[in-house]
């Protein structure tokens, strides 16, 4: 609920600190004592249009208008979870949330969430969430069409149905796009088929193989080579085991060791074994070149071909704008696209099954929830015409259109757009209540609307802004009857010029305007006060007597007190 409302240097206001409670607020005063004022502050507080003129003082003045509305919020709110889609952080527990609104004198204004900064339009969009203001004046709330549906819903308790329609729809949107996606990716390969096949046929005959590039290149250079690394081969064969080489040295070498090793005890053993052992290592290695001189002895014609080979994948790289190493992916890509178009007859088939499927599940929650909520405006339509006799709007008729909407007008929210209408007149046709009704009407219609859905109203805060206009006696009482009903469960707030209305209140404020004159010229202010037991009453009777206030007034006035307590 609205906790505080605290205003500087807005319009007629210097500085306005205002505590209000739970149930029923009233706010009296004399025409022109600046009521609008208020309302206006607390509108720009939830993300209203801002304007230079509000700044009091005017563009010379230096001044910044300020306003700062305070909330009491439950564990669970719902604008809790707006916070969070918009990145606000959220209030600790026990913690209030505070909207804040800041107007410069040449009409500049920003926003505060708990003084983190936001655009305007999230702020009107969090306190849209919080409070309503209701009243011939008002421009959102249920005089707004685009919240008829909601209030229908939330009226016929479809949260189940809507979950259902918002999670059915969406499964219908992601099978019509994944139908949509395949047949432009058929119709792009369709369209390609002739130069895919062509294009794999020519990689498919190349027979493909991953490394084949590094393979070839390094199998030509040796064939290249071959005559000088044979020439080195041979050149080291013959170091190593000609008729002079080093095994014939190293072998004499070791049998003249071996008799002066048995003349040395023994001695030149290590040094013997460490011989034996080159030895050995000298053969393995003439061994590994006579291989390596085999290797060498290539067909002439091989080069020949190795190089056709690894000139034809290069060309053939060229071609396709990539490289040797990627023609087995591409050849692979073309033969995946190829298969998919075999096979674009049975998966397109099948996509537009689920599709429609989708879509009859989807036809089918929706009618659902269009039958309820025909029946939800049926009984809606009747508890708020039983509701206008006692508002004398006893020649007036409430109808709750619900309109099956074209199909390219479905969306997540079902099939239907639902306007509240009105007839004031019998005969009339019904219009939309924000057109056909007027003034009090208008007013006292929001009332009877507001009543019938009291058990579902999405915010904690209503403003009713002179609902008793045009009405007094029973009429009054009935209005004030049905205001302080629905403050037993939300806060309700209500500008009033009706005795009834602000004897049903929990909490009353008076509004007033002063003027100071000075010799710099007049100060017009608007200041409230919070009214005693007494002040309350006297309130009350100038009300009920006009100017002059009289014993009988104050006797009516409490008699009226103890009335509307009952």
């Amino acid at each position: 609920m609205l906790a505080t409302l605290s205003i500087r240097n807005f319009v007629l206001i210097d500085s306005l600190d205002i505590d209000f409670s739970s149930g029923l607020c009233v706010l009296t005063g004399e025409t022109g004592a600046g009521k609008s004022i208020l309302l206006d502050a607390l509108s720009l507080a939830i993300g209203a249009r801002a304007d230079a003129s509000q700044v009091r003082g005017g563009i010379e003045s230096g001044n910044r208008a300020s306003i700062a509305a305070t909330f009491e919020l439950l564990p669970g709110n719902t604008v809790l979870g707006k916070l969070e889609e918009h990145d606000i952080d959220l209030p600790m527990d026990g913690d209030p949330l505070i909207l804040r609104r800041t107007v410069t004198a040449d009409g500049r204004s920003r926003a505060y969430i708990n003084d983190q900064p936001i655009s305007v339009g999230t702020l009107r969009n969090i306190g849209e969430s919080l409070i309503e203001i209701e009243g011939q004046f008002a421009s959102h709330g249920l005089l707004d069409p685009a919240n008829h549906r909601d209030a229908l819903d939330a009226f016929g308790r479809h949260g189940g149905l809507i979950q259902k329609t918002v999670t059915s729809w969406s499964e219908l949107k992601s099978a019509e796009k994944a139908l949509a996606e395949a047949r432009n990716e058929i119709d792009k390969i369709a369209a390609e088929g002739d130069f895919l096949r062509h294009v794999h046929a020519e990689l498919d005959e190349f027979d493909l193989k991953e490394g084949e590039e590094a393979s070839l290149t390094e199998a030509r250079s040796l064939m290249m080579n071959a005559e000088k690394i044979a020439a080195a081969i041979n050149h080291s064969l013959d170091i190593l085991s000609g008729n002079k080489g080093f095994q014939q040295v190293l072998s004499k070498s070791l049998r003249a060791l071996e008799r002066a090793n048995e003349q040395a005890s023994g001695m030149l053993k290590p040094a013997l074994e460490a011989m034996e052992r080159t030895g050995d290592e000298a053969a393995v290695a003439s061994d590994l070149l006579i291989d390596a001189l085999r290797s060498t002895d290539q067909d002439p014609a091989q080069l020949e071909r190795v190089d056709e080979r690894l000139f034809g994948l290069r060309a053939l790289a060229r071609k396709h704008g990539t490289n040797v190493d990627s023609l087995a992916a591409l050849r692979d890509g073309f033969a995946s696209k190829l298969e998919r178009l075999d096979d674009a007859d049975r998966d397109l088939s099948r996509l537009e099954a689920e599709a429609r499927e989708a879509q009859a599940c989807f036809d089918t929650i929706a009618q659902e929830l269009h039958n309820a909520r025909v029946s939800a405006a049926e009984a809606l339509g009747s508890a708020i015409n039983a509701e206008l006799p006692h508002l004398r709007l006893e020649k007036a008729s409430f109808v709750p259109s619900i309109e099956e909407l074209a199909r390219t007008g479905w969306s997540s929210h079902g099939i239907d757009r639902v306007t509240f209408e009105v007839s004031t007149n019998p005969g009339q046709p019904a219009g939309p209540i924000n057109k056909v009704a007027s003034g009090g009407e208008l007013a006292r219609l929001l009332l009877a609307l507001k009543v019938a859905l009291s058990t579902s109203n999405r915010v904690t805060t209503l403003v009713f802004d002179e609902v008793d206009a045009g009405v007094g006696g029973a009429t009054a009482a009935s209005v004030a009857e049905r205001l302080s009903r629905l403050s037993e469960g939300v806060q309700v707030l209500v500008v009033t010029h009706s005795p009834q209305v602000a004897a049903r209140g929990s909490k009353h404020f008076h509004v007033s305007k002063s003027i100071a004159v000075s010799t710099e010229g007049s100060n017009t202010t608007t200041a409230v006060m919070e009214l005693s037991d007494e002040e309350r009453r006297e309130e009350i009777a100038r009300m009920l007597a006009g100017a002059k206030i009289t014993e009988e007034a104050r006797a009516a006035a409490d008699s009226l007190i103890a009335e509307m307590a009952q």
